[in-house]
């Protein structure tokens, strides 16, 4: 076995008879914009990840051809897949934590099949969840149902920031995918704050104050 994510953590509850457990992890929360993404994954027990989903990583491990090759085949074996978000105005009123928790929940409530045991990306339990659960610090890189979970939100991620970036040119968000770059910065700077930033973050909340004083 490599040293990348495994399904030993799955096995032991699969053999205790918890045949439903769901990785669960989020994209975004570190970009300036964009709203952060959740996705929750069911593996089937006994899956042979070398067969079915060779080269399985944590998402930021991964190139984006990687990563869409990935996603493609984690629909097509898994069990069930969830996908939830929170949008910036949320993340905003709430702090990105717990949006973060809450598009995890969100992802949760999505699935098809009801989880029999989640496996959380992070230090943080949910608030709501349908079973038990156990948080794993580090988990995408552990856990393959956690891993299979990271693509899947990453890769939903990604899609909604290229959406978003034909609606908003200049900030580089088809490359960027929001994250604080010197382009992205730049950008704010020169171009303004748009509807979809992060007003609770402070380089975006620096700009607003500034153009604030300066029609003071």
């Amino acid at each position: 076995m490599g040293n990348g994510p495994h399904l030993d953590m799955e096995q032991g509850l699969w053999d205790s008879g918890l045949t439903a457990v769901c990785g669960v992890d989020e994209a975004g929360r570190g970009p300036l914009a964009g709203p952060v993404v959740a996705g929750a994954v069911i593996l089937p027990p006994g899956l042979d990840l070398g067969k079915y989903l060779p080269g399985l990583d944590d998402s930021k491990r991964l190139t984006p051809m990687q990563r869409n090759r990935l996603e493609t085949e984690i629909r097509h074996v898994a069990i069930a897949v969830g996908v939830g978000q929170a949008e910036v105005a949320e993340i905003d009123a709430i702090n990105i934590r717990r949006a973060s928790l809450l598009a995890m929940q969100r992802a949760v409530a999505a699935l098809a099949v009801e989880p029999s045991f989640l496996l959380i990306d992070g230090r943080d339990q949910l608030e709501v969840a349908p079973c038990a659960s156990l948080a794993i610090k580090g988990g995408d890189g552990i856990s393959a149902s956690i891993a299979a979970a990271s693509i899947i939100a990453k890769e939903t991620r990604d899609r909604i920031m290229h959406s978003l970036s034909r609606d908003y040119p200049g900030y580089g968000w088809e490359r960027n995918m929001g994250y604080p770059t010197q382009e992205h910065r730049l950008a704010l700077n020169r171009l303004g704050v748009t509807p979809h930033h992060r007003h609770s973050f402070a380089p975006v909340r620096e700009v607003v104050l500034r153009l604030r004083s300066a029609v003071d």
